[in-house]
């Protein structure tokens, strides 16, 4: 299989090549980087992630675990498949173990990432009964039980809205022991729906003061440039930004291509479309694995 650098020099080698790459960004490769934890964890959890080969974890995880452990609201930011998912479940399956009564309410932005996680969740033995989702597609008869036994809700900022927090006196248990709250992609709210979600979320901690709760948020997100100032908007709390990725990541190379003109006078370029088309066809040739996307 031929390399990015290869492969670009066949490209500048073709008699059609108009000096179309107009710049190439290396990003080194970059090794995996652990973390200890302050206090060790709990046992069967413990045998739980090394079965799985989550262990050791990732500075950031370590980092954001640490801040939760002392009560401290989360940030998280870091690259797409860091293990950001283990910075709010450690915390969650340690405060189900270690505490009887806690609950925690998990935020996604859509169904579908809430049902991938439940079930992460119930792969977990101690968890596999308690955690359950509650959205517009959870069967009328199921839901009684979950208001009344699930210590682990996952749900959307549209369910907490017009399902639970209207109906708090049915979830008073939910928010009388509400430990952790997790806002995974909370890059998803901004602009006017995150100003609704912003006032939910309000909504939603003055009623756990109300039942004598006071939860900790962890938020997540891979694609936010403020992740700090974004999540105390969001929430209204102060928080603790976790950055400084220990995750290993695969070299990349980056080729900024622009078409050619074609009509100078009228300064037209060449159709992107078509430029991709090309370059697709000689990644292809090239036996290169490729994933390609029209402009839009």
């Amino acid at each position: 299989m031929m390399d990015t650098s290869a492969f670009v020099h066949a490209l500048l080698a073709q008699p059609d090549y108009r000096s179309q790459i107009v710049h190439i960004e290396h990003i080194p490769r970059r090794q995996a980087r652990y973390g200890e934890l302050e206090q060790p964890l709990e046992e069967s959890l413990r045998h739980y992630l090394e079965e799985h080969k989550l262990l050791p974890l990732y500075t950031h995880q370590a980092e954001a675990i640490n801040y939760a452990r002392r009560g401290m609201n989360v940030m998280v930011a870091t690259s797409s498949a860091s293990g950001k998912t283990l910075c709010y479940n450690i915390p969650v399956m340690e405060a189900v173990l270690t505490e009887p009564r806690s609950c925690a309410l998990y935020l996604f932005p859509t169904k579908a990432l809430a049902q991938d996680q439940l079930r992460t969740l119930r792969d977990y033995p101690h968890l596999s009964r308690d955690a359950s989702t509650f959205d517009g597609d959870t069967p009328q008869g199921e839901r009684a039980e979950i208001r009344k036994n699930a210590r682990v809700v996952l749900t959307n900022p549209d369910m907490l809205h017009i399902g639970i927090l209207p109906n708090h006196q049915s979830w008073s248990r939910l928010l009388r022991h509400l430990r952790y709250v997790v806002v995974d992609e909370a890059h998803s709210y901004r602009g006017v729906f995150g100003s609704h979600v912003a006032c939910v979320l309000r909504r939603l901690r003055r009623l756990c003061q109300h039942y004598g709760s006071n939860p900790r948020f962890i938020c997540c997100s891979a694609t936010i440039a403020n992740p700090g100032e974004h999540a105390e908007r969001l929430v209204g709390l102060p928080f603790k930004v976790v950055d400084n990725d220990g995750s290993p990541y695969g070299g990349k190379d980056f080729v900024f291509w622009n078409p050619p003109i074609i009509d100078e006078a009228k300064s037209v370029r060449r159709s992107a479309n078509s430029e991709a088309a090309n370059l697709f066809a000689e990644l292809v040739n090239s036996d290169i694995r490729t994933l390609t996307a029209p402009a839009a």
